[in-house]
């Protein structure tokens, strides 16, 4: 046989003799990464649990049976219970061919005769390690299969709507994003929330070479912190005490795909490190694993934070900045295109009608008004105003008072006044309705922040998990 690279394969030598150890190892440190030797099998759990291990040559009688192979036999059943990718090769000074089948039976990748000839000792190896790579190739697939399975049971999410525009602002992101789909460039989507960046991110993997594999979302704001390596790259059975069962994380799920990361700008710098050295090496993980992933995905990230300012600031890295914006994509805010106002109000009209079964129309002047307000949480909030006002409309006509209150026709005010506006009805407000005063509040702070729903929740005094709880509880 020859060989001329090491492969990146550990081996595991189990042998009660010494110069059994110390010949094998020689021989195979030329041309594997890793060579590890016990004379215990009693450790090799502990050595599993510790190291990468590709294959194990065990041999298969130790002190208390010298001939019969029963040893091997019950190393060999724990191995195989412990992790069943390891291809295992079984050793013994006393062949026969009846133990060589019953070896293969009970789950050995093959059978070794002691004294070896080096070549074939060397065949035997390679043969296996190759049968543990498609055996590790297999269990990924497998993984990636069931996970894909829990990501669409959770739902289509903003993928349901269509991602729409004729105005030139939209016009402008749609050319950035045709041209950049077609790249594997990582691309940062910024704007203000509701403006439809969920949307942006599935046109962008739609029109990529990776369509034809999963676009994995994960909402970076809405995870604990003691949750993300978990989330993102997955952890083992007893890492920790709720890790009941493997899980694969999003990176794993997202590989020859893509990978959505909402909110990147509520991550904690330590995260941040965690998350870079990813993306910097294509490679995870798993917590309480000991097997690096290979990882190929396209990153896609979304924030309505000022990643800029969060790095003068100092809490955003700068290198990590630099890492997922080769392109950078920004959404305008819905009063920015206000001419594209009908065109989502049509949409999102015979959206809602063909969902909840009616039939209805928008009168003209209904439109006007429409189109004056200054929809502060954007798309998302006139999306789900004409589905409100599908819903409580009686008759043929959209009633759009029921959802969208006194709309004023006039020219829209400018943030500041509006954000002050809004301050002045909190205070001069003709209600004590705590839900009401709530709504506002939450409301107003959201304006004056221009959307951005991290400083409006530290304004408030609110975690993100319960901002996030109240923007959703209010259609916000």
């Amino acid at each position: 046989m020859t060989q001329t690279a090491k492969q990146a394969g550990h081996i595991l030598i189990v042998d009660d003799n010494t110069d059994i150890l110390i010949a094998a190892k020689l021989l195979l440190k030329k041309y594997y990464q890793k060579v590890h030797t016990t004379d215990n099998p009693f450790d090799i759990e502990e050595i599993v649990k510790t190291q990468p291990i590709d294959v194990i040559l065990l041999d298969m009688n130790f002190s208390q049976d010298a001939i019969s192979g029963k040893e091997g036999f019950y190393w060999l059943k724990k191995v195989v219970e412990q992790d069943p990718s390891i291809a295992v090769l079984l050793m013994t000074a006393y062949g026969d061919i009846q133990l060589a089948v019953d070896a293969i039976k009970a789950g050995a990748a093959d059978f070794v005769a002691k004294p070896w000839q080096n070549d074939q000792l060397l065949g035997a190896v390679a043969a296996a390690y190759a049968h543990a790579q498609d055996k590790q190739k297999v269990g990924q697939l497998t993984r990636q299969t069931q996970g894909l399975n829990q990501a669409l049971n959770q739902g289509a999410g903003g993928k349901n709507f269509d991602f729409l525009g004729q105005s030139a602002a939209m016009q402008q992101v749609f050319s950035t994003i045709e041209k950049a789909a077609l790249t594997d460039a990582n691309i940062l989507i910024t704007g203000e929330s509701g403006t439809g960046k969920e949307l942006a991110a599935h046109a962008i993997h739609q029109a990529s070479l990776r369509r034809e594999n999963a676009l994995i979302s994960l909402d970076m704001g809405a995870i604990a912190d003691n949750l993300f390596e978990s989330e993102l790259f997955g952890h083992k059975k007893g890492a920790f005490t709720d890790a009941k069962a493997d899980k694969v994380g999003r990176f794993e799920l997202a590989n020859e795909g893509s990978l959505f990361l909402d909110e990147l700008g509520n991550l904690p710098l330590s995260q941040q490190t965690t998350l870079l050295a990813a993306l910097q090496n294509r490679q995870v993980t798993p917590v309480g694993g000991n097997k690096a992933i290979d990882v190929n995905i396209r990153l896609i990230c979304a924030t309505n934070d000022n990643l800029q300012q969060a790095v003068d600031e100092g809490r955003f890295r700068q290198d990590l900045l630099y890492r997922i914006n080769t392109i950078e994509i920004r959404l305008p805010p819905l009063r920015e295109r206000s001419e594209d106002i009908p065109l989502l109000v049509n949409y999102y009209l015979e959206h809602f009608c063909h969902k909840y079964k009616r039939t209805l129309s928008v009168s003209d002047t209904d439109l006007q008004t429409l189109s004056a307000y200054a929809w502060p949480g954007n798309v998302r909030e006139l999306a789900h105003a004409i589905e409100r006002a599908v819903i409580l409309s009686e008759g043929e006509l959209l009633d759009i008072s029921t959802v969208v209150g006194q709309v004023t026709t006039t020219a829209q005010p400018s943030q500041a006044d509006s954000a002050q506006s809004e301050s002045d009805q909190l205070v001069n407000a003709d209600t004590f309705n705590l839900e009401e005063l709530e709504h506002r509040t939450v409301r107003a702070a959201l304006k004056h922040y221009q959307g951005n729903v991290s400083q409006a929740a530290k304004a408030l005094g609110l975690t993100r998990g319960a901002m996030y709880r109240r923007l959703e509880k209010y259609d916000l």
